[in-house]
């Protein structure tokens, strides 16, 4: 088999959630722990950061591996899932895995694979381990897929973990309360291995707090470590400047490449992660930091986050999906200059629509698409839906379509929004971006 056999072969036999959805989800860790005991634990040969949580956590994956990276470790990257390239799952110093590297495993492997009958996403995280091991890499920041408790990621001996945001998303999964859903996240805490948790939410506080004790794992919420001072909106970053709430001396002028404003928030979990891992040996200096942090995408290849795809007009994409993440999408253009808004948009069957279109401003034109997967809600319904939330647009056949017209109607100051789901962002980016 070639690459894209190898691709075609895992996609078509293997139970994958972004088609068949919660019926993919498999709720233990036995087939992750069999497959990877068969390739002698290569999570066990690398040091590991363990992300998790509802918005944020690729955010501060490819903040963290920046970071480190930069500061002249060998840096592994596992995060899902992928826009472009399959291989964006699994990168090291910012490098995707080699095509011939993922080859070679599945030939390898194909009849293990066979016998335990993995879960796509099993099998990646299984391929990323591998690679991580082989590599030899200093450290591997290690996104989790959906949840945390049982990850297929939450096999690993992680020295740090990080819980960034708690929303509701998932819920048939993962619980219909934000009780329940920290639960599942907080599944990432191992016992005396230190905690971040990224964003203080009282609501939930004590299931992070109960749980770092009952495993006498250190805690430590990144929203008391550091205040943000102010924020300055620019074409290409923002400039956040953070003051240290523990010393006062302590405060940093911050340029981010990734503008979108929830980001504020993602940093402060970055900011306090540096911090516990200098105290655990790393050695991250203040001139690295501020430097990676103005680089992130080109450090990572990080795409999708209030990214813009062109000027004229202006077009940004974001892959926020949920309640929580389409409040910080409509935060950010309302503090997005024009005059016009055309909203490019699809969604999940299993997305709550009516706590998502009632965000939705009615002032806008939408364009109704629907990305080519089972779990997709065609366009029509969708439509159809919004209308009852005095939502007006037409709908399409596809992604591309949808974006073309929005072109077509759009006039120079008017802002373009491509979003709803990540595998809309997905289809969308090759229209702007040459591989």
């Amino acid at each position: 088999m070639n690459y894209i056999e190898v691709i075609d072969y895992l996609y078509s036999r293997l139970p994958m959630f972004t088609r068949d959805g919660s019926s993919a989800f498999k709720k233990d860790l036995t087939n992750i722990r069999k497959f990877c005991e068969a390739l002698e634990n290569p999570q066990q040969d690398f040091k590991a950061i363990h992300i998790a949580g509802t918005n944020g956590k690729g955010s501060t994956s490819h903040m963290l591996a920046a970071v480190l990276q930069s500061a002249g470790y060998k840096t592994g990257l596992y995060t899902s899932p992928h826009l472009l390239d399959f291989r964006e799952r699994i990168k090291v110093n910012g490098e995707m895995i080699p095509q011939q590297v993922v080859v070679d495993f599945v030939k390898r492997h194909k009849s293990l694979i066979e016998e335990i009958r993995p879960s796509f996403f099993e099998v990646t995280v299984a391929i990323a381990f591998y690679y991580f091991s082989v590599s030899k890499v200093d450290v591997a920041i290690i996104e989790t897929g959906l949840g945390g408790r049982l990850d297929s990621t939450n096999i690993i001996q992680p020295v740090l973990s990080v819980i960034t945001n708690i929303g509701f998303d998932h819920m048939n999964m993962l619980g219909n309360t934000l009780t329940e859903i920290a639960h599942e996240k907080a599944g990432i805490i191992k016992a005396n291995t230190p905690i971040i948790i990224s964003e203080r939410q009282s609501k939930i506080d004590t299931v992070f707090t109960e749980y770092a004790h009952r495993l006498h794992a250190p805690i430590t919420f990144a929203s008391d470590q550091w205040s943000i001072r102010s924020v300055e909106l620019h074409p290409a970053n923002q400039q956040i400047e953070v003051l240290s709430n523990t010393n006062l001396n302590d405060q940093l002028v911050l340029s981010l490449d990734l503008k979108g404003s929830y980001q504020q928030k993602n940093v402060l979990g970055v900011l306090t992660a540096i911090h516990q891992l200098n105290q655990l040996g790393f050695n991250v200096d203040q001139q690295t930091l501020i430097k990676s942090l103005a680089s992130v995408q080109q450090l990572t290849g990080l795409m999708g986050r209030w990214q813009t795809l062109s000027s004229n007009p202006l077009t940004i994409c974001d892959t926020g999906h949920n309640e929580d993440g389409w409040q910080e999408v409509l935060n950010n253009i309302q503090l997005t200059a024009f005059n016009n808004l055309h909203m490019v948009i699809g969604v999940m069957r299993d997305k709550d629509l009516d706590h998502m279109l009632t965000l939705l401003p009615k002032n806008a034109t939408y364009y109704y698409c629907s990305p080519p997967f089972e779990r997709a809600l065609p366009a029509d319904e969708l439509q159809v839906a919004a209308r009852n939330f005095g939502l007006t647009g037409s709908a399409y056949d596809n992604v591309i379509q949808a974006i073309k017209d929005a072109q077509m109607n759009a006039a120079h100051h008017d802002l373009i929004f491509i979003g709803g789901s990540t595998f809309v962002v997905a289809e969308a980016l090759p229209l702007f971006i040459t591989k």
